[in-house]
C-alpha cells in the first residue's frame, strides 16, 4: 500500500507533541549520547547558542566532559535536555537536525528517524507496554492493572484519600479530560461534568481538580475503578500523575502497611506515652507563641499567638540553581512568575510544609531514612516554617509518622566547643528524655531531626569525596561515640548515625554547595509570598484592617518596596515602618518612603527617636554598632558574640537598653549570647550610615570605587544606601538625632555616582560590566537626585543590558532613568528574563526609546501589553521593535498588530519565534495598508505561518509602498504559498528589496516560478535561500535569472542548498558581472577546493564560505584574490580543515597596506600555537580589524603571549573569541586579566551567553543577529 511521500524530520517534529518528543528522546538516549560525545562540547555550544542552554548549563557540561571524559558530558547534556519545557525539546530536536551533518552517527540516527517517520511512534508505544507485559508474567503484583483487579473498593477509597492533594494538582492539565470520559462512560452526569468544564474554563483547574475527586468520592466503586484505570492511560501526559503511579507500582500490595506507616497508625509502645506527651507538651510551649520586635518605646516585643500571625509560603519541590553572587536581597522576586507558570504547566510541584517527608510512600519503605533540604534566602522565612511544623507536630496535625521530633538550631549547635556524643547533646537540650533515648534509638524510623540554619555553623561538614577514605572510627556511628557536632550532624544526614531516622536540613542559598555532594532525598525552595500570600501578611499584621489595606496600597503602588514584599522579613521591615505613616493623624504623604534607603532611614529614625533617651550619646553608639556592622559586611559575618561587642567598645549590659535592643536581636543558648541584626539589610544599612557619617571626603571616592570593584556582590546594597544617604529627604529625620550630615561627604559621594554613571556607560561589552552599570543605576535612583541624575547621563544613546538578568526591581530603576532622559536611542534588554511584572515597571518609559530589544523575555500576551500601550503614545520615538521568542500568540498578537495601524514612527519590527499562526498573522495586511502605518522592515522568522494564512499576508507586498523587507524563514510554506509570494513580486507596484525565503518547501516548478519573479522585478536586491534544497538543478535556473542584466542583486545567500561544484560554475558565470553583489553566502555547500576556486570577489565586501570542504591546498587561489580585493571586510572560512599553512596565506593578504578587513572567522580551522604567531605578526601592521574569532581551534598557553600582544597593541580590536580551544587555567586567567586595560574588549573564553554581536550562523539560523545585520 503506498504510504505516500515521506516526512521530512522537520515535519515530524512539528507533528509529534511534547509526551512523544519526551518519549522520542528517552528511546534514542543512550544512542543519542554516543551520537554527540565526540563533538559534545560544540552540541552544548549550538544549544547555548540558540538560547536553549544558558551559560551555566553549558558550563556544566564542558566541566563534566573536561574531568570526566566526553561520555561523561554528553550524558549530562542529554540529562539537562530531558529537564527542558516542552516547547525547548522540540526546538532542541530541531538543533539536532541542523548538526547532523557534523556526527556521521546523529545523521545515521536522524536518518532511521525519518525513514521511520509517524510508524515510529506506534512502535515506541507498542515498545513502551513490553516491559509492563514482560514484569506482569513475573509478578502480577507489579502492574497497576493487576493491583487495580485486586484492590477492594475500600482500598481505592483510602488510596484516593492518601493521595488528594497530590492528585489534585497532578491532574489538573487534564481535568477536562478525564471528567468527559467519566461522563461518557455513565459515571458522570451532564451537569456534572459542566460544573468541572466552567472551572476549567475559569482558569480555575485547581478547583476543577477538587471537584473532580469529590464527585468521584461520592460515587461508588466502579466509578472509583474507571478513575483509576482512566490515570493509568493518561500517566505519559501527566508527569506528577505519573510520578504517583509509578511509586503504588512500586509497592504493589504492600502500599496498604506503608500508608498505615506513613500516617503513624503504628502502636507507640506503653512507656513511652508519657514520655511523649510530655515532649509535646514542652514544644508546644515553646513554639505556640510568635514574638515581634517592634520600634515603640512602650510595647517593644508583642508576643502573637503563631497560628494568629503564620502567612502560608510558597514552597517548591526543588532547588534553582543561580549566580550565588547575587546580593540575596534582590535573589528571588525576580522568578516567582516565571516559576509560578512552569509550575501550572505541571512541571514544577509546589508544596505545603506538611508534605515534606509525607507526599511519598517512599520513606516508609526504606531503611535509611529521608533527608530533606530547604533553601531559603534571608528572612523569606526558614526558621518561623521549622516553629510551626514542630508546633503542628506537638500539636497532632502533621508528621505522626515520627514519634518523636527533635529541633536544633546551627547558632546554638556552634556554642559547644568540645567532642559530644549524641546521647549527651540530646540530654543537653531535651534533659526529660535521659532514661528514654536507649528506647529511642531502637526504632529511628520514628524519629525526625531538624537542624535550622546551616549558614550560619561555624564548623565545617564535608560531604565531599574525601569522606570515602576517612577512618571508620572517625565517623560516628554510635550514638555513645564522641566526636565533634559537626560529625554528629554529617552522619545523621548520611544516614551513618540511626540509619533509618529522617532530617529536615534549613540553610541559606550560598551555603547549599556544602549539600551537594549528601544523600538528600527531597530538596524544596521556600519562594516566600507569592500573589495573594503578601495582602494577607498585613492583615494579619494590623489588627486595624483599614491601616492595614493602606500601607499594602501604597507597597502595591511603589515598584521597589512592592517586589521586596516577597520576603516576609521585608514585609516586617516595611509593616514597621510605614506603619506609623498611616496611623497617626497630620502625616505628610510626601515623606512616606519610597527608596529602601528612605525606608530603612526611617526604622532606624523610629528606634532613635523611642530609645536615645535612655543612653548618653545615641550617635556615638550608633557609629560603633555600624564600625561592627561593617566589618560584617566585608567579612561577610552575620552573627556576632560578646567578644565583637566589646572589642568595639559595645557593653553587653548595653544590650539591654531599649536602642540596641531593637537594634540587635539577641538569641539565648544555653551556654552563651550571640547577637545578630534582624536582617542582613539592617546590618548593611547601619555600616553604610557609619561610613557616610565618618569618613574622610579627601578620600571616600577611593574607598566607594575599591567596594563598587567587588565582584562578589558583597557590598552592592550598601553602595545603595551610601548613595541614598546623599538624597536629603532620607537624611533629615536622622538629623534630629545624629546631627547634620556633612556636606563634603555628601558631594564627594554625588561626584563619584557621576563619574562612575559616565564611566560604566560605555563599559558593557561583558557581563561583569553590564552589572557594574546597573548597579551604578541603583545608585542614581536611590539618590533622587534628579539634577545629578541628568548630569550623569548626559545625552546618553544606548542603554545594554542584553542577557544579563533584572528583576522587577531593576525594571523599575531602568524606568526612572529612562524618565530622565528625552531620548534614548538604543535599549537593549534582550534576554534579560523579564516577565510580564518587569515590562510593567518599565511600560510608562518606553515610548522614549527610538530602537527597542526585548527578544527572548518571557512576557507572554500580558507582558506585551504595555509595548502596545507605548506604541499608541502620542509621543511615540520608538522606531525599531524587537519580540522576538517573547510567548507572544497568535490570540495576544491582536492588539499590538492593531496598534501599529495608528503608528507613524515605526519602522521596522521583529516578531520572529512567536506562535502567531495564521490567526495572528491575518491582522497584519489591514494595519500595515493603513497611510499612517510606515513599517519598511517586517520579521516572520518561525512564527507558525502555512500556505493559507500566506494568501492573505502576501497582499501587503503590492498594497504596502513603504514595506521594502520581509521574512518569512522558517514557516510551514509549502509550494502554494511561495508561489503566491512569487506571483506578488512580478507586481510592478511591489516594492520589496529584501526577501527571506530559509527553509520553504521546493519543487521544479517553484524554481522556474522564482526565476520567472527575479527576471521581472527591478526593486529585489537581497535574496536568503538559505537551507531550501534547490540543488545543482535549482541552482542553475537562479543563475539564469541573475543573468539578466538589469536585475541588480546586492546581497544572495545561499547557505546548504545542496549546491556542488560542478553547478558553482554557472552560478559563478552569472555573478561574475555583477557591479553589485556586494554579500555572497555560500557556507554548508559542497563545494570543495575545486568549486571555491571559482568564486568571485569582484566588489563583495561579505563573503561566507563555512564548511564548504575547503582545504589547505584549495586555499591558496582564493586568497591571493583576496589579497588583492580591497572592498573586502568580513571573510568567514570556519569549520575548513585549512591548518596553520592555509592561515599562513590569510596573514600574508591581511598584510596588504590596501587590505580592509574589519571581521575575520577562522574557528575550527586546526589553527594551532604556531599558526597564531604569523596570524598576530601580521594584524601587528593591520588597522582595520575589529573583531577575531579562533574559536575551536587547537590553541594551548603557549599562544597566549601572542593573543596577548595582539589585544594590547591593538586598539581598534573590539571582540575575540576564543572558545573550545585548549587554554589551561593560568592561561584562562592571563587572557581575562587583559580585559581590565582594555575595558571595552568583549573575549569570549569559556561559556557563551550571546553570541558576539557579528556572529550569524547561517548553518544556525540564529534570527537575532539576522535582525541586526
Amino acid at each position: 500500500m503506498d504510504k505516500g511521500p515521506m516526512s521530512t524530520m522537520d515535519e515530524l517534529l512539528e507533528k509529534w507533541d511534547d509526551s512523544q518528543l519526551l518519549q522520542l528522546t528517552d528511546h534514542y538516549r543512550e544512542r543519542l549520547e554516543q551520537a554527540i560525545e565526540e563533538a559534545v562540547d560544540k552540541v552544548g555550544f549550538v544549544l547555548t547558542y540558540e538560547r536553549f542552554f544558558n551559560g551555566q548549563d553549558y558550563e556544566e557540561v564542558i566541566k563534566r566532559a573536561e574531568g570526566g571524559g566526553r561520555a561523561a558530558g554528553s550524558t549530562l547534556l542529554l540529562s539537562l535536555v530531558m529537564e527542558k519545557e516542552p516547547q525547548s525539546r522540540r526546538m532542541i530536536w530541531k538543533c539536532f537536525v541542523k548538526m547532523q551533518h557534523m556526527l556521521p552517527k546523529l545523521d545515521k540516527l536522524l536518518d532511521e528517524v525519518e525513514q521511520q517517520g509517524s510508524d515510529l511512534m506506534k512502535s515506541l508505544k507498542h515498545m513502551h507496554f513490553v516491559p509492563e507485559l514482560s514484569d506482569h508474567l513475573k509478578d502480577p503484583k507489579s502492574t497497576l492493572s493487576e493491583l487495580l483487579t485486586q484492590w477492594d473498593d475500600y482500598k481505592l477509597f483510602q488510596l484516593g484519600n492518601f493521595y488528594q492533594d497530590r492528585l489534585t494538582e497532578a491532574i489538573e492539565g487534564r481535568v477536562e479530560g478525564l471528567s468527559q470520559l467519566l461522563r461518557n462512560e455513565g459515571h458522570f452526569s451532564g451537569r456534572e461534568h459542566e460544573k468541572v468544564s466552567e472551572l476549567v474554563e475559569k482558569g480555575h483547574r485547581i478547583d476543577a481538580s477538587k471537584l473532580f475527586l469529590n464527585l468521584v468520592t461520592e460515587k461508588g466503586s466502579q466509578t472509583r475503578t474507571v478513575m483509576w484505570k482512566s490515570f493509568v492511560e493518561m500517566r505519559q501526559e501527566l508527569p506528577k500523575l505519573d510520578k504517583i503511579l509509578k511509586e503504588i507500582q512500586e509497592f504493589g500490595s504492600d502500599t496498604q502497611e506503608y500508608m498505615n506507616m506513613a500516617r503513624g497508625l503504628t502502636e507507640l509502645p506503653t512507656e513511652l506515652k508519657d514520655v511523649q506527651q510530655k515532649h509535646k507538651r514542652t514544644l508546644r510551649q515553646q513554639t505556640e507563641t510568635l514574638r515581634v520586635n517592634t520600634i515603640l518605646m512602650r510595647e517593644k516585643v508583642k508576643v502573637f499567638q503563631l497560628v494568629d500571625r503564620y502567612a502560608e509560603l510558597t514552597v517548591i519541590s526543588t532547588v534553582r540553581r543561580r549566580r550565588l553572587v547575587e546580593h540575596e536581597l534582590l535573589a528571588r522576586g525576580r522568578d516567582h512568575e516565571e516559576w509560578r507558570e512552569e509550575h501550572l504547566r505541571g512541571e514544577l510541584g509546589k508544596i505545603r510544609t506538611d508534605q515534606l517527608f509525607q507526599g511519598s510512600l517512599s520513606w516508609s519503605k526504606s531503611k535509611s531514612g529521608s533527608s530533606v533540604a530547604v533553601a531559603g534566602v534571608p528572612g523569606i522565612g526558614k526558621t518561623t516554617m521549622v516553629q510551626k511544623i514542630v508546633y503542628d507536630w506537638a500539636t497532632g496535625k502533621i508528621y505522626q509518622q515520627f514519634q518523636f521530633v527533635f529541633s536544633f538550631k546551627f547558632r546554638d549547635l556552634n556554642t559547644i566547643n568540645c567532642t559530644i556524643n549524641l546521647w549527651n547533646l540530646m540530654v543537653f537540650f531535651y534533659p526529660y528524655l535521659r532514661n528514654v533515648l536507649e528506647k529511642l534509638w531502637k526504632n529511628p524510623e520514628k524519629l525526625l531531626f531538624i537542624f535550622d540554619g546551616l549558614d550560619e555553623f561555624n564548623d565545617t561538614i564535608d560531604f565531599g569525596d574525601c569522606r570515602k577514605d576517612t577512618k571508620p572510627q572517625q565517623l560516628c556511628t554510635d550514638p555513645e561515640f564522641r566526636c565533634k557536632v559537626s560529625d554528629i550532624v554529617y552522619s545523621l544526614i548520611q544516614h551513618k548515625l540511626l540509619p533509618g531516622c529522617s532530617v529536615l536540613v534549613t540553610t541559606r542559598p550560598t551555603a547549599l554547595h556544602l549539600l551537594e555532594k549528601a544523600e538528600i532525598s527531597v530538596w524544596a525552595e521556600i519562594l516566600g509570598f507569592v500573589g495573594e500570600e503578601r495582602k494577607e501578611y498585613f492583615s494579619r499584621y494590623f489588627e486595624d484592617q483599614a491601616v492595614a489595606a493602606a500601607v499594602f496600597k501604597h507597597v502595591e503602588e511603589n515598584e521597589i518596596l512592592y517586589t521586596m514584599s516577597y520576603n516576609p522579613s521585608y514585609c516586617w521591615i516595611l509593616c514597621l515602618a510605614l506603619g506609623p505613616f498611616f496611623t497617626e493623624r497630620h502625616r505628610d504623604p510626601q515623606r512616606v518612603p519610597k527608596t529602601i534607603t528612605q525606608l530603612y532611614s526611617y526604622y532606624i529614625y523610629n528606634i532613635l527617636k523611642n530609645h536615645s533617651c535612655k543612653i548618653e550619646s545615641p550617635r556615638d553608639v550608633l557609629l560603633r554598632v555600624g564600625q561592627m556592622a561593617f566589618t560584617g559586611v566585608s567579612e561577610r559575618k552575620i552573627v556576632f558574640t560578646d567578644g565583637d561587642l566589646i572589642k568595639y567598645n559595645l557593653q553587653p549590659s548595653q544590650f539591654l537598653s531599649g536602642f540596641l535592643m531593637e537594634l540587635l536581636e539577641r538569641e539565648d543558648c544555653a551556654r552563651s549570647v550571640v547577637y545578630a541584626f534582624p536582617h542582613l539589610t539592617i546590618q548593611e544599612f547601619a555600616a553604610a550610615l557609619v561610613v557616610f557619617l565618618t569618613a574622610d571626603p579627601s578620600d571616600i571616592m577611593e574607598r566607594l570605587s575599591d567596594f563598587h570593584s567587588e565582584e562578589d556582590g558583597r557590598f552592592e546594597i550598601f553602595l545603595r544606601f551610601v548613595a541614598g544617604l546623599c538624597y536629603p529627604e532620607s537624611a533629615r529625620g536622622l538629623e534630629e538625632i545624629l546631627g547634620p550630615f556633612p556636606n563634603q561627604t555628601t558631594c564627594r559621594v554625588i561626584d563619584w555616582v557621576k563619574a562612575e554613571v559616565k564611566r560604566q556607560i560605555g563599559n558593557t561589552g561583558t557581563e561583569a560590566g553590564k552589572r557594574r552599570l546597573l548597579n551604578t543605576l541603583h545608585y542614581l535612583f536611590e539618590s533622587q537626585n534628579r539634577g545629578l541624575a541628568q548630569a550623569a547621563l548626559g545625552a546618553v544613546e544606548t542603554l545594554s543590558l542584553s542577557d544579563l538578568r533584572l528583576n522587577p526591581i531593576d525594571c523599575a530603576v531602568l524606568s526612572h532613568v529612562i524618565g530622565l532622559c528625552d531620548t534614548i536611542k538604543l535599549l537593549d534588554l534582550y534576554g534579560c528574563h523579564i516577565q510580564c511584572e518587569g515590562l510593567q515597571r518599565l511600560g510608562p518609559e518606553l515610548h522614549k526609546c527610538q530602537e527597542l530589544r526585548l527578544g527572548s523575555n518571557k512576557l507572554g500576551d500580558s507582558g506585551v501589553k504595555p509595548v502596545s500601550k507605548a506604541l499608541r503614545h502620542p509621543e511615540c520615538k520608538i522606531r525599531s521593535l524587537e519580540l522576538e521568542n517573547v510567548g507572544l500568540t497568535g490570540s495576544g498578537a491582536e492588539d499590538l498588530v492593531y496598534t501599529l495601524s495608528a503608528n507613524g514612527s515605526l519602522l521596522e519590527i521583529n516578531l520572529s519565534n512567536n506562535e502567531l499562526g495564521d490567526s495572528g498573522v491575518k491582522p497584519l495586511p489591514a494595519a500595515l495598508g493603513d497611510p499612517t502605518c510606515k513599517i519598511q522592515r517586517l520579521w516572520l522568522e518561525k512564527v507558525g505561518l502555512t500556505d493559507s494564512g500566506a494568501e492573505e499576508l502576501v497582499s501587503i507586498l503590492t498594497a504596502n509602498r513603504s514595506l521594502m523587507e520581509i521574512n518569512l524563514c522558517g514557516n510551514k510554506l509549502g509550494i502554494s504559498g511561495v508561489k503566491l509570494v512569487c506571483a506578488a513580486l512580478k507586481d510592478p507596484q511591489c516594492k520589496i528589496q529584501r526577501l527571506e525565503l530559509d527553509g520553504a518547501s521546493l519543487s521544479r516548478d517553484w524554481s522556474e516560478d522564482l526565476v520567472s519573479a527575479l527576471s521581472t522585478n527591478d526593486a529585489l536586491t537581497n535574496l536568503d535561500l538559505d537551507r531550501i534544497e534547490l540543488g545543482d538543478s535549482g541552482v542553475k535556473l537562479l543563475s539564469a535569472a541573475l543573468n539578466i542584466t538589469k536585475y541588480k542583486m546586492q546581497r544572495l545567500k545561499l547557505c546548504g542548498v545542496g549546491l556542488t561544484g560542478s553547478a558553482a560554475e554557472d552560478l559563478v558565470s552569472a555573478l561574475s558581472t555583477s557591479r553589485s553583489l556586494t554579500e555572497l553566502d555560500l557556507s554548508y555547500n559542497e563545494l570543495g577546493d575545486s568549486g571555491v576556486k571559482v568564486v568571485p570577489l569582484c566588489k563583495i565586501q561579505r563573503l561566507r564560505l563555512e564548511k564548504v570542504g575547503l582545504t589547505g591546498c584549495g586555499a591558496e587561489d582564493l586568497l591571493s584574490a583576496f589579497s588583492t580585493n580591497c572592498s573586502l571586510t568580513d571573510l568567514d572560512l570556519g569549520c575548513n580543515e585549512l591548518g596553520d599553512a592555509a592561515v599562513k596565506l590569510v596573514s600574508e593578504a591581511l598584510r596588504n597596506p590596501e587590505c580592509k578587513i574589519q571581521r575575520l572567522r577562522l574557528w575550527d580551522v586546526g589553527l594551532t600555537d604556531s599558526g597564531v604567531e604569523d596570524l598576530v605578526s601580521a594584524l601587528s601592521t593591520n588597522r582595520s580589524l575589529t573583531e577575531l574569532e579562533l574559536g575551536y581551534n587547537s590553541l594551548t598557553d603557549r599562544s597566549v603571549p601572542a593573543i596577548r600582544r595582539l589585544i594590547l597593541s591593538h586598539p581598534n580590536l573590539k571582540c575575540i573569541w576564543l572558545l573550545g580551544n585548549k587554554f589551561g587555567w593560568t592561561g584562562k586567567k592571563e587572557l581575562r586579566s587583559l580585559q581590565e586595560p582594555r575595558p571595552g574588549l568583549q573575549m569570549t573564553l569559556d561559556c557563551v551567553t550571546s553570541p558576539p554581536p557579528y556572529t550569524e550562523r547561517p548553518s544556525i539560523t540564529v534570527s537575532r543577529s539576522t535582525w541586526r545585520t
